[in-house]
């Protein structure tokens, strides 16, 4: 993941793309090579619902800064003054009281995204969680791709271990050397779950990370299916989660539409697919041999270990179990390598972690800060 200075975001909804939003984009892409600011901005499009007559937009974010209804013609401007120079073209910027959606949502959240360093959290609210093009456009797919056609899963595996990424359910165990345990496990068939029950009273940064970015889940199962020898992944989520379900079932799906998940992915010998299991409420189904239990139909009760499901997990077979913000780190770490994420945070706890912000303070929500 580069580090940009700004985020610059063009509607795409289809009144925007009726009156140019593609041609918008086309431009902007332009006249930042242009100027040379290609490692400083970071452009994307977005969906978003907004007054017809101010589409399309361009949101600077996190400046919060909107401009609408913009044409080919002010691109140019736009980039010199504000991208370039700073300065904010006021004739063209509109009021965030004047819009709805996503992009309203995105003007409040002024100041915040430098403060934070956002690797889980990248995509949430940002794409269109409905729409799997919105993720391939946003770097969505190019780790499973790498790891596919460059890398061997021992080289995975290695890269995960450089990293330093620890388990981000509480233990704080390595990620990779877990990854390594059940790929050295003896077995043709092998599992991958992620443990989305978050059961913890108060807790909801699992929740969002599905509701915002299924398609990134769904990467890091693969990837890891892949580095371990998998071919078979379950998503357990607690059931009070609804829409987290019907996204996580909808990404699925497009997923196979895609041959992202199925036989021959990408062309190779790889295949792999992911079911959805619903939890029934239990506290307990949080700790992962417990989870096992339940999805195979069980009372939800935790098994003595040792063994531990890295070698007789789900129907005793070897079996990964990492949790909903451990797998989103992944594709990001892919992508960069080991040495940029262990970069970040403090030597003996790399990485960022993501809070819940909640009761009696000014805004609510999710911040994803730096281990330290």
């Amino acid at each position: 993941m580069k580090t940009t200075r700004s985020m610059v975001l063009v509607s795409s909804d289809p009144e925007s793309l009726d009156r140019g939003a593609l041609d918008v984009f086309s431009t902007l892409q332009k006249q930042i090579t242009k100027f040379g600011l290609e490692e400083e901005i970071a452009l994307s499009m977005i969906t978003d619902i907004s007054k017809h007559a101010m589409s399309p937009l361009i949101l600077v974010y996190p400046d919060a800064v909107i401009y609408g209804p913009v044409t080919t013609d002010d691109v140019p401007r736009i980039v010199e003054e504000h991208l370039y120079k700073g300065r904010v073209v006021e004739e063209k910027q509109i009021s965030a009281y004047d819009l709805s959606g996503r992009v309203a949502w995105l003007s409040s959240r002024k100041g915040t995204m430098p403060a934070e360093n956002r690797i889980v959290l990248k995509n949430v609210g940002l794409i269109d969680p409905e729409n799997i093009e919105e993720y391939i456009i946003n770097e969505g797919y190019e780790a499973l791709g790498t790891v596919l056609k460059e890398m061997t899963p021992d080289e995975t595996i290695k890269v995960i271990k450089d990293s330093g990424l620890q388990g981000r359910g509480g233990a704080g165990f390595p990620t990779g050397l877990k990854w390594q345990f059940v790929n050295g496990a003896k077995g043709n068939k092998k599992y991958v779950i992620c443990n989305a029950d978050e059961s913890e009273p108060g807790t909801f940064k699992d929740r969002l990370v599905l509701e915002g970015d299924p398609h990134g889940i769904i990467e890091a199962m693969l990837i890891a299916a892949y580095a371990v020898g998998a071919d078979e992944g379950y998503v357990y989520i607690r059931g009070e989660y609804g829409l987290a379900i019907s996204r996580m079932q909808k990404a699925i799906q497009q997923a196979r539409d895609y041959n992202l998940l199925g036989e021959n992915i990408f062309g190779t010998d790889f295949s792999f697919d992911i079911h959805i299991h619903a939890g029934a409420g239990a506290y307990i189904c949080g700790e992962e041999t417990a989870l096992i239990e339940s999805i195979e139909g069980n009372r939800g009760e935790p098994r003595p270990r040792p063994p531990y499901p890295t070698t007789a997990g789900l129907w005793q077979k070897p079996t990964l179990v990492n949790n909903v913000e451990t797998l989103a780190n992944i594709p990001a770490i892919i992508r960069n390598g080991g040495a940029w994420y262990k970069n970040i945070g403090t030597p003996s706890s790399p990485g960022t972690k993501v809070y819940t912000v909640l009761g009696n303070v000014n805004v609510t929500g999710l911040i994803e800060v730096p281990m330290g």
